[in-house]
């Protein structure tokens, strides 16, 4: 494919060649966000001809930059998709490094589009906890990127910040990774803007880690996406991921301390918690969802799932949780072409 062919496909979108190709309840609390009292009311002077001066105001703080409410109120720019290196295409789709921008930064990823005439249907795919100093641009996913763009579908596994190619986050960890968020609903607003895709038609799948992204994605910009998956999530109570993978890890002690300095203690501070818990912003969501999860998930628990829905189906969202017995973190044939399948009727439904 000429540069020329790739350009017209992505519309406003150039191509540059890489330089380096190696290839996720109740609403918020009321007094978390409550603006401070001003003090009491202006009383008037015992002096007739004296004017009352107003109280000066309390400025309302800024919440918290690993709060949703943060998120919410961030505006995303996301666009300027770019295709690189041709790797990896098939008789089916063609495979390309690439890269968007995501608010500033540079985000690198793998994208897979379908061979024939588009505009194509679209997808947003979330990867799960890899040690950024060993990722590898678009390890992750290859099943599912194969999959989908196999039926038509046109794939952007995205690395997220501080991977791969990506630009640099320091601030990242000590917000709770907040910044994958903002990188995976970017990434949606770049496909919308490539000619290649149906902008219509542009969906989320996350896996572990990028199951936690969904819920946040579906929370802080409804109506992006037309429908979501996750596979195997991590739980949306913030409170629990941060007990299982910060707290208690030695080498993300520097992380722990900045969070719980800004936030104080999960047992101390509930309300403050709640703030940077997608769970706690549920009524949101506007999408359906499907959740995919093994009983033998030796990361992330069933049951974290279990509460995910329980607390959604509170809300009266549209979930569905397909539960895999005997399954485990990443599931293994014939249960994961069960749930591939599953998840291209899911997308074949709601996408069309």
């Amino acid at each position: 494919m000429t540069g020329l062919t790739v350009a017209l496909l992505l519309g406003a979108c150039s191509t540059t060649a890489p330089t380096d190709d190696r290839g996720g309840s109740p609403e918020p609390s009321r007094t978390a966000y409550a603006r401070p009292s001003t003090g009491e009311s202006e009383r008037p002077t015992s002096t007739p001809t004296a004017t009352a001066k107003p109280a000066p105001s309390t400025p309302k703080a800024a919440p918290d930059p690993a709060s949703i409410a943060a998120l919410i109120a961030t505006r995303y720019e996301g666009g300027n998709l770019k295709l690189g290196a041709e790797r990896g295409s098939t008789d089916a789709y063609r495979q390309y490094f690439a890269t968007y921008e995501s608010n500033g930064l540079t985000i690198s990823g793998r994208i897979n589009i379908p061979r024939g005439k588009g505009p194509f249907p679209a997808v947003v795919l979330a990867h799960g906890y890899v040690d950024p100093a060993v990722y590898t641009n678009g390890e992750t996913m290859l099943r599912e990127r194969d999959h989908l763009a196999r039926r038509g579908y046109v794939t952007l596994h995205i690395d997220y910040r501080n991977h791969a190619q990506s630009d640099r986050d320091p601030r990242n960890d000590a917000n709770l990774r907040a910044g994958y968020t903002v990188d995976a609903i970017n990434a949606g607003l770049a496909l919308k803007k490539a000619q290649v895709v149906d902008p219509d038609r542009v969906a989320l799948i996350g896996r572990s880690m990028g199951g936690g992204v969904v819920y946040n994605a579906l929370v802080v910009r409804p109506g992006l996406f037309r429908a979501a998956v996750a596979y195997a999530p991590v739980s949306s109570d913030s409170v629990d991921n941060f007990d299982k993978w910060v707290r208690r890890d030695a080498s993300r002690s520097g992380a722990s301390r900045a969070v719980i300095g800004r936030l104080g203690t999960p047992e101390a501070q509930p309300a403050a918690w709640a703030a940077v818990s997608p769970r706690t912003y549920f009524g949101r969501v506007t999408e359906p969802l499907l959740i995919h999860h093994g009983t033998a998930d030796e990361d992330c628990p069933l049951s974290w799932s279990r509460e995910s829905v329980a607390a959604l189906e509170a809300k009266g969202k549209d979930v569905e949780l397909r539960i895999y017995p005997g399954g485990r973190h990443t599931l293994t044939s014939p249960q994961w072409d069960t749930s591939i399948r599953r998840t291209e009727a899911f997308l074949e439904e709601h996408l069309t």
